[in-house]
């Protein structure tokens, strides 16, 4: 086979061609070759870089103008309105008539006041070459060798800018001749090519689109003359010499309907083989056991290496295989459709006609299966299928009403194998198949046949099935939506999916990345070629976060991500180039530089890990500590009743904050025991709420009560103990009886007797206690600020003499001794508990300082 279609039927069977051979083992290989009796060349991969072969490299159908000898009569006019042409190019495909060697008029351009406005001139010279001249505002390029005069078919461009008067002639997609300075006349600039003028091709007018001469008449055969209104690159005609067209300031386009011809010229439709690329690939030569380079067209032996894991897993699949699903295929299409063994099969391509077949049949086959799950077997002889269906080459004169119906069987059979229930058997095959992201860059081969669907009055094509679909429009897109693609990406083995290091920080452990939207994938085309672009896109979260126990800290990341996909590979996510611009809870806005293959991953992220034994002591610890804040909290209720100690608004508030606290830490140790009866861990979960937010509740009533000492509140001590007594009781019952209400189905977590932390819940909780904690701060520092005032007056009064060191010593302590006293009373120490995801010494921190409250 040729470099491509031996590159491909080894991708088509998860292999690659033979990549170079060690120095050390070339003369080994070369025998080894020998003995299986081949000689010559064999084909090499490509290790540098990768050769793209043209889409629809093809034969081409097109109307082909004859001209028989040189004549005065032969012409053909172009029916078509010209522009000014500031720039132009003129490209077409060329036989030369060898039999003369007189100068022929290839095509000549007159408007009323110049007859030689713009024309291409040649002659065959004695060396046997074509010469080309071009003509402009008359001024005349020298005649210049372009093509051997070998009676085959020969491309040409011919380019002129009226900037510096610049031209340049190519034949067979080299550039030939190019220089300067064409028409200009002293300092001038040059003029643009008058518009409104007459094209005509064959002949050169002496009078305008008139008087022709026999001697300066072309002979030989003209076809795919395309004119632009601008001057194309290097890159550009050689896509117009491979038969696409660039449609950007495209003056005039080939086509029958737009050309007048005169009745002695014939007009013929030719299959006409578009040229292919001029690289040449590296390959092996067998006897030697060296190294050169042929012609990619050439028609070589090769051989398909496999990587060894991936070659075993291959042979495990079809030894363990019961070819139930290819066997039925067969049968079905009452021929051989799917290969029973993947390693031996004819080297053939599919047509249009073989491939629709084939994928009616398999989807009949797929979607009446008694079990859905696929073996290794079956889902590597889909693949293998669809990779032959994504590179048939459509021919123009198809039927191209076949394209629809292929493409909306492929997007089914695709939706079909990436079925939740398959996600193992993905794995199993992943030394072969990284991962379903492969079916991405398949289904991307595919979309491009549907380019001939494509009219001025059908401008899109939407083909779907469920949750995957293509769409065809300028814009290349695909979609997978969330219940395909997604669930083999996230599920157990898939190694599609990897955890961006630079989300996290640093504190906390990584959960688990997984696929928190649809994936869709983006190309931008431009004349048929993709080309690069910066795009913007939302995508709608659809997600369920693996949650952990009540205590769990979770944070999540939703990134924009992009992915880098290769057939057989996989592919890999990153970031590269891409960002969030919003982020909602429903949603997630990204821009990307570039199109490709696009989803936000969420990244979730617990507490970090802790072992057994970092465990067992915090869970100790945490006892030990209740247990004694719970001992020495019931020795001062008892001392405030027993000792008889003066009534008062603060000893009132010390009771209340004192048994709310007790109540608390009391269901706290023992809340552990209830978890395996619901209705009692319900109760407790309740309670543990109610006397929580109470002990908050009456710390803030602490800070209250330092504030009225502080400054002046025009409230009598009866009115204050009542909004004391409502604020410390009637605020969180009211808080856990709205909660109550409106939750009381998501009220406790699934491990502890707590409130959910996978709902809302938690922030019943939560929310007032950050309030608290910021009043009872702001409270602190005012405390202080009195505090150190008051010592800084009395240490001038008492000791006015005294030395720097003292004063700076009194006001240190004046600072520390009411934040000593007033952190535990105001529950400050509880922010500590924010901190304790970051390390476990917080966490140790925690529970002493809360111990000693």
């Amino acid at each position: 086979l040729d470099w491509w279609h031996a590159d491909r039927y080894c991708e088509q069977r998860f292999a690659q061609l033979l990549f170079e051979p060690q120095d050390s083992e070339q003369a080994s290989f070369s025998k080894l070759l020998q003995s299986h009796h081949i000689r010559g060349s064999v084909w090499l991969n490509e290790r540098d870089g990768v050769l793209h072969k043209p889409k629809w490299r093809r034969d081409h159908i097109v109307p082909v103008l004859v001209f028989r000898d040189k004549t005065d009569t032969k012409y053909v006019k172009v029916l078509s309105d010209f522009p000014a042409l500031p720039a132009v190019t003129a490209c077409a495909h060329l036989q030369w008539d060898t039999r003369t060697q007189e100068i022929a008029t290839i095509f000549s351009y007159a408007v009323p006041t110049f007859f030689n406005e713009f024309q291409l001139r040649g002659f065959v010279d004695e060396e046997g070459f074509v010469r080309f001249a071009l003509i402009v505002h008359g001024h005349h390029s020298p005649y210049l060798p372009v093509f051997r005069a070998d009676g085959q078919w020969h491309h040409f461009c011919v380019t002129w800018q009226q900037e510096n008067g610049t031209w340049s002639i190519y034949a067979d997609g080299k550039r030939r001749a190019s220089a300067s300075g064409l028409c200009a006349v002293g300092l001038s600039a040059p003029q643009a090519i008058y518009s409104q003028g007459t094209f005509i091709i064959g002949q050169d007018q002496d009078s305008l689109g008139g008087t022709f001469t026999e001697k300066e008449s072309f002979s030989g055969n003209i076809t795919d003359l395309h004119i632009w209104q601008k001057v194309l690159g290097a890159e550009q005609i050689e896509k117009v010499r491979s038969c696409w067209v660039v449609e950007q300031d495209l003056v005039f386009g080939w086509s029958s309907n737009a050309l007048e011809v005169e009745s002695t010229v014939q007009e013929v439709t030719a299959q006409f083989l578009c040229p292919g690329p001029v690289e040449e690939c590296r390959v092996f030569e067998v006897g030697s056991g060296g190294f050169s380079y042929a012609s990619c067209l050439q028609s070589l032996p090769f051989i398909c290496r496999y990587r060894k894991d991936a070659y075993w897993q291959l042979k495990k699949a079809q030894l363990e295989s019961s070819h139930s699903l290819i066997s039925r295929v067969n049968m079905l299409a009452e021929r051989t459709v799917i290969p029973e063994n993947v390693f031996i099969s004819d080297a053939q391509d599919m047509n249009l006609s073989v491939a629709l077949g084939a994928l009616d049949v398999l989807a009949t086959v797929l979607r009446k299966r008694e079990t859905p799950v696929l073996e290794s077997s079956d889902l590597l002889a889909v693949l293998q299928l669809l990779k032959q269906v994504s590179d048939v080459e459509v021919q123009e004169g198809e039927e191209l009403e076949m394209l629809e119906p292929l493409g909306q069987y492929y997007v089914e059979v695709t939706e079909l194998i990436l079925g939740e229930q398959n996600i193992e058997t993905w794995s199993s095959i992943s030394q072969v198949i990284k991962g379903p992201m492969a079916v991405v860059e398949l289904c991307n081969r595919m979309v491009s046949h549907l380019a001939p669907l494509l009219t001025a009055g059908r401008t899109k094509v939407t083909i779907q099935h469920r949750n995957v679909g293509l769409r065809r429009v300028m814009v290349k897109n695909m979609w997978f939506g969330y219940g395909s693609l997604q669930r083999c990406l996230s599920g157990a083995g898939s190694s599609a999916v990897f955890q961006d290091v630079a989300a996290s920080d640093g504190g906390q452990k990584y959960l688990s990345t997984t696929v928190g939207t649809a994936v869709i994938s983006s190309t931008l085309l431009s004349d048929y070629q993709e080309i690069s672009t910066s795009v913007r896109y939302r995508l709608q979260h659809r997600v369920q976060v693996p949650w952990g126990g009540a205590w769990m800290v979770i944070s999540m990341f939703f990134l924009c991500f992009l992915v880098h996909v290769s057939p057989d590979a996989g592919g890999m996510w990153s970031t590269a180039g891409c960002s969030v611009v919003t982020s909602l809870p429903d949603s997630t806005a990204c821009f990307c530089n570039h199109t490709t293959n696009f989803a936000v991953l969420l990244q979730v992220y617990e507490m970090q890990q802790r072992t057994t034994k970092e465990e067992l002591t915090l869970q100790t610890l945490t006892f030990i500590g209740c247990g004694v804040s719970f001992c020495a909290l019931i020795v001062t209720f008892i001392l405030f009743l027993a000792v008889g100690v003066p009534k008062s608004e603060r000893t009132t508030v010390h009771k209340n904050l004192i048994f709310a606290l007790a109540a608390a830490e009391a269901l706290l140790m023992f809340s552990e025991l209830a978890k395996t009866n619901q209705v009692v861990c319900f109760t407790i979960t309740a309670f543990l709420h109610l006397f929580f937010m109470a002990a908050f509740s009456w710390m803030l009533v602490e800070g209250l009560l330092l504030w009225s000492k502080v400054v002046a509140v025009n409230m009598s001590e009866d009115r204050r103990m009542k909004f004391y007594y409502v604020t410390g009781w009637g605020l969180p019952v009211v808080i856990v009886g709205v909660t109550l209400a409106t939750s009381f189905n998501k009220y406790v977590a699934d491990n502890h007797c707590w409130l959910n932390v996978q709902t809302n819940v938690i922030w019943a909780f939560v929310g007032p206690v950050l309030f608290i904690l910021a009043v009872n701060t702001f409270v602190l520092f005012r405390v202080v600020m009195v505090t150190v005032s008051s010592a800084r007056r009395r240490s001038k009064m008492l000791t006015p003499n005294s030395s720097l060191e003292n004063q700076i010593g009194i006001q240190i302590w004046a600072t520390a001794k009411p934040i000593l006293v007033l952190l535990p009373v105001l529950g400050l120490t509880w922010v500590c508990g924010v901190l304790v995801h970051l390390s476990i010494i917080w966490a140790y921190v925690f529970i002493v300082l809360n111990s000693l409250q």
